[in-house]
């Protein structure tokens, strides 16, 4: 029934695949070329892109499809997230990352609601246009920070964390529900010292900051970002600086949380003033502290747990939306640690 993988329009023909032991074949209802298109992708890179990650093999003639696998649970996964794509492709327009948030959804989790509350969709307006979670967890994360005062994202490296943080920011600031956003992150190097760096203040904590600055050109424009530093609507706050401020109306961000001291965290954490929301990001695993100092960002986590109007959100490797190899890099690494932490 089903002799190539995409035959006819809007769809690219592809070479046959050799019949695999197990096999479904289906229609995805009603045929719609745009619908079709929008699942299948970029000269159905996004078909490629599952075939690969479920390891099985996807073919289609217009709405029909046949999915190909080595095991009978494999193929039957499969067909449920076509025809959920194909359902969701009605209204959202699919790119490489959103197809991989969608699948990594397959893999074990935390449960997102742990928390006890349904975390509601919030939709960020920014100049690029309307931000939301990708995921469950980033879903969460955006409503954590919507409801607390003080938030902590914790997780791998592109997560999103920072990213969000910032978009939140920004909104609150264009809506004036703040006058100011402060940016703060430790002075500490990722493994190799930088020695002297010329310059004034901000100039010698740039270095330190550049992956906000990155978020905020993003979301304002490189124009809006530099007038907004120069009013000190947007202001830059090394964490040593940060002592004996009281922080009104303003959106606070500490960025690299994981490399502060338990000192340095409960300073800053109580820095917060009336009108302000703090937002702290980390990643557990990529600390630059000596080794025999303990992470704020850690204890933290132990000592304010329980703490009402304080949200936790917990990324994993599943969250990740930067290349899929990201992803495996971070669970490799996960796993080493794991052995290393059971080894007698």
């Amino acid at each position: 029934m089903v002799s190539a993988r995409i035959a006819r329009y809007p769809f690219r023909p592809m070479q046959t695949h050799a019949l695999r032991p197990y096999s479904r074949d289906f229609a995805l209802d009603p045929a719609d070329p745009e619908r079709l298109a929008n699942l299948a992708g970029p000269f159905d890179a996004h078909l490629r892109q599952i075939e690969l990650r479920r390891g099985v093999e996807i073919a289609g003639r217009g709405n029909l499809f046949r999915v190909s696998g080595d095991d009978e649970a494999s193929v039957a996964a499969t067909e449920k997230l076509l025809r959920a794509l194909y359902e969701e492709a009605a209204e959202t327009t699919f790119d490489a990352q959103a197809i991989h948030l969608r699948l990594g959804g397959d893999e074990p989790a935390t449960p997102v609601n742990a928390g006890g509350y349904q975390p509601q969709d919030v939709a960020v307006k920014v100049k690029r246009g309307t931000v939301r979670g990708r995921g469950a967890n980033q879903q969460k994360y955006l409503h954590a920070i919507a409801t607390h005062d003080i938030n902590f994202g914790i997780g791998p490296a592109g997560t999103g964390k920072t990213f969000l943080a910032v978009a939140m920011a920004v909104e609150a600031l264009n809506t004036a529900r703040i006058q100011r956003i402060v940016l703060v992150r430790p002075a500490v190097e990722a493994g190799e010292k930088l020695g002297f760096l010329p310059g004034d203040l901000s100039q010698k904590v740039d270095p330190y900051l550049r992956p906000l600055y990155d978020a905020l050109y993003e979301m304002l424009g490189v124009e809006k970002v530099a007038k907004l530093l120069e009013k000190n609507v947007i202001e830059i706050a090394p964490l040593a600086y940060m002592r004996g401020r009281t922080l009104n109306d303003a959106y606070v961000i500490l960025d690299e949380a994981q490399n502060t001291t338990i000192e340095q965290m409960k300073m800053f954490l109580t820095r917060l003033g009336f009108g302000s929301t703090a937002v702290v990001t980390g990643d557990l695993t990529q600390i630059d502290l000596p080794k025999h100092v303990k992470s704020g960002l850690r204890d933290a986590i132990d000592v304010l747990r329980e703490v009402d109007g304080v949200s936790f959100t917990f990324f994993e490797a599943r969250d990740v939306v930067r290349h899929p190899l990201v992803a495996k890099i971070v669970r490799a690494y996960e796993a080493q640690t794991s052995r290393e932490q059971a080894a007698p």
